[in-house]
This record gives C-alpha cells, structure tokens and sequence, in this order.
C-alpha cells in the first residue's frame, strides 16, 4: 500500500503477465518506487519472489492503493510459461508424502527432507516439468532450458500430475521458517560485532556474478551451483550443503549480490561482492536499527567516520611496477598516490582490493606508533617500532595528545597550517632545545619517577 499518490516505476524487476492482467515478479532484486510530479522519488519498495503486482511501469496511483500482494509466510514457487504438469522423482513414502486435510478433503503432497527419506530415495532429485499438448518440453522463454522446477525440501504443491497451468501460477509453495536465519542478537554485542567486523557462523551465501543459475553434479554432503553469466563470461561454481535452504530454482536469473541461500549477512562479503558504497549503507543501517529501537538518534556522518577508518586498509593483488610487495597490506591513501605516480611516468599501477578491519585492528594497524601504543598491546607496538626504525609524522589527534602537543585541529590547525607552509618555504625554525639536553631532561623525569615510586 503506497502512501504517497503519483507514478509508478519498476526498478530491475524481471516478470510474467497472468492471464488476469497482473504482474508476478520472478526476480529477487526488484523494487517498485512512487515519483510525484516533479520527477523525484517519494518511497520506495523491494518486491520478493512471487509478488502479484497489480499495477505495471507508469500507471498513476491515488494515496493509499494496494499495489502489490505477497504471503509473507510462504515462498511460492512460480510457473514462468505454460504447460501440463509432469511429475519426476516424486515417488510416495520415499521422496514425498501426501497428506490430505479432514475438513476440506483436499489433498496436498509434501517433499520430504533427504535425512528422513529412506537409502532408495536420498539421491533422488523430485521436479516439475512442464510439458506441450504433444509431450515435449516447454522451452523457458528466451532460452534453450527445459522449464523445470528443482523442489526443496519440505515445499508443499496442490496440484496433481497431469493438471494444466498458466503462466505465473503457483506450482509449489515453500513454508518460510520465521526468524530462524535472522541474526537476532541486538543491542550493543550487536554494535560490536558490526564495528569488529566479525564473520557470522553459516553467513548468508551471495551471488558472485549476474547469471542463469543451473545445478551442477552433487557430492556427498554438498550441492554445486553453477552461474553463468549472460555476457559469455566464465562460469562461477559454488558448493553449498545440501541441508540449507536455498533461494534459487534451475534456470533462474539471479542479481550479483542476490542472496543464494539465506543466513546472517558477512560484512566481508557484502564488500567483496557489492563494493564500498553498498557495504556502507548495510553497516549504517544496521547501527542505526539497533539505537532506533532503544529511542536514541544518531547522525549518520557519525557511524560513516568510523566506517572509513575501517575500510583504510587494502591488499596487493599485484604489485605491478610499484614498491608494494604482493599479498601485503597497505594504506589505502598510499596505495592511491603510488599508482597516480606509476600512471604519470607510464608504468602499471598495482591491483589492490579492499579489506575491512574491525576497529580494535584498524587502530592497531595506524601508521602512528604513538597513536597504537596508546590503545593496545603497548610494549608489542614499541617493541616493533623501534626495531623497524618507524618515524611517527604527528599528523593525527591522539599522537599529538600524548606527546603535549597542540592538535591538529580547531585553532591548533592554523599553527600546523604555518609550520608547514615555512617548512616548503625551507623557513623551518630551528630548535632552541639540543637533542642532548631533552635527553638529559627525560633521563631526569625518569629518576624522579623511579625515587618517588620507591
């Protein structure tokens, strides 16, 4: 139901039309949006699998029009041409069962699970086909796949073999199992995980590419799932165990970044997959969920600072003819300037991608030594600065705290301006203490120290 009145537009939103006039999305990634007059978007929503739309691109909606409908406690499984019905692999008591309801006398067949089928039946893959008044194949459109129907377990139909189907109807219907895959920690642990960037056991399994999903060979405990992408690109082979539900069907187009089979969403790969931006606004939102739900506001530019300090980091794929070694970390700033340098002077930059750290791992792995020191793991970081000969620039906050210094911000930040347009001026002013007498001068605060504690 829409609240606002205007245009309706479809975004990314893959569809068949019943023979009622109604859409039903056959895709994961659409969105419907409302733009008023003007040109500019008042709302908009996601679309799930099977949703009966009731509008189509460009009509003019009132306030408060039913658009779309959906069963939030079921995920329909929907014919995308049509046919007859042929039943495969579906034998009673050994891959299903058929129940039938005392009040309505109607009788429903239900997939058994692969752990409660008997040895005859664990290997045995049920499906609906969909066939033409002369026995063969439907073709999917637009394709040479047969259309086939791959169902899971514990997916449930109400037709019967030999019954003829339409285009967007029904075939199956898998119950959905609540909140069961949904990460439901919330409050601050939940905060802290986010901000630790840490991976979520049986994360939420992505879509690497864009692409028709098929089923490949099965081993022992594990289902391969093979994309291929439309471009005629190389084809990307995942293995997922067999005992977790999955959100594709045989033939199936998929989104990069769709979700494969469900699970608590990783950080790391909503990075690795969708990039920067995308993982930005997951973390943002999350955040944001957690202290809205307790009444607390908070400005986004807040939680996005802390994100960049998170995402400062990359890894060097190839060093190209830069100074990086490949596999090692590096800033992000760095690797930047270096490869603009390599490009101006005609060489290859290096390839890099980009790493989260959590942020106990982002403040440890700062350039500033003094900056570490004073957070974690002290004689670790001093320990190795000092071995490895690091210069600490005095570029940040927390460095110049420690050592007494005027900050490089607010009205310390116009005397750090001046130092350093005197310094490219070559005007440095000079020392007025010697290197000697501050050693001696630190060697005396120590005694103290050490005579007092005594």
């Amino acid at each position: 139901q829409v609240k606002n009145g205007g245009e309706i537009r479809l975004h990314n939103l893959k569809f068949v039309e019943r023979a009622d006039g109604n859409l039903v999305a056959t895709s994961r990634s659409g969105e419907l949006g409302v733009t008023d007059e003007h040109g500019r978007e008042r709302e908009r929503y996601k679309l799930p699998y099977g949703a009966v739309i009731r509008v189509k691109d460009g009509d003019n909606v009132d306030p408060g029009a039913i658009v779309a409908n959906w069963d939030p406690h079921t995920h329909p499984i929907v014919s995308e041409v049509a046919g007859r019905i042929e039943f495969a692999g579906m034998e009673d008591g050994i891959t299903v069962k058929r129940q039938t309801d005392d009040l309505t006398g109607l009788s429903t067949i239900e997939v058994l699970d692969a752990k409660d089928r008997p040895q005859a039946g664990k290997d045995i893959r049920p499906m609906i086909k969909l066939l033409n008044t002369d026995g063969s194949e439907v073709k999917l459109t637009g394709t040479d796949m047969p259309a086939q129907y791959l169902l899971p377990a514990k997916s449930i139909i109400n037709l019967n073999d030999g019954a003829d189907v339409q285009v967007g109807d029904i075939l199956a219907r898998l119950p959905q199992e609540g909140t069961v895959n949904k990460d439901i920690t919330g409050g601050l642990p939940r905060v802290a995980d986010l901000f630790e960037a840490r991976k979520p056991k049986e994360a939420a399994i992505l879509a690497e590419i864009s692409g028709t999903v098929t089923f490949g060979k099965e081993t022992k405990g594990k289902r391969r799932i093979v994309i291929t992408p439309h471009d005629g690109g190389d084809a990307i082979e995942i293995m997922i165990q067999k005992w977790r539900s999955l959100n594709v069907f045989e033939g199936e187009t998929v989104q990069k970044g769709e979700v494969i089979a469900d699970g608590p969403s990783s950080a790391h790969d909503i990075l690795r997959v969708l990039g920067v931006v995308e993982l930005a606004k997951y973390i943002v939102s999350e955040i944001q969920d957690v202290y809205r739900l307790q009444g607390v506001g908070i400005n986004d530019k807040h939680i996005e600072v802390i994100v960049r300090q998170m995402l400062r980091k990359v890894e060097i794929l190839d060093s190209g003819d830069t100074d990086f070694i490949q596999g090692e970390q590096a800033e992000f700033a760095a690797v930047t300037l270096a490869n603009e340098a390599a490009e101006a002077e005609g060489k290859i930059p290096a390839k890099f991608e980009r790493v989260l750290l959590g942020i106990t791992k982002a403040s440890l792995a700062t350039e500033s030594f003094i900056s570490a020191a004073s957070f974690q793991e002290t004689t670790r970081v001093l320990t190795e600065g000092a071995v490895t000969g690091k210069k600490d620039y005095l570029r940040g906050l927390k460095e110049n705290v420690v050592v007494g210094r005027l900050i490089p911000a607010g009205t310390g930040l116009a005397y750090h301006s001046e130092r350093k347009r005197k310094r490219k001026m070559g005007q440095e002013p000079t020392a007025t203490v010697s290197a000697e007498e501050v050693q001696a001068a630190l060697t005396e605060a120590l005694n103290a120290s050490l005579s007092d504690s005594n």
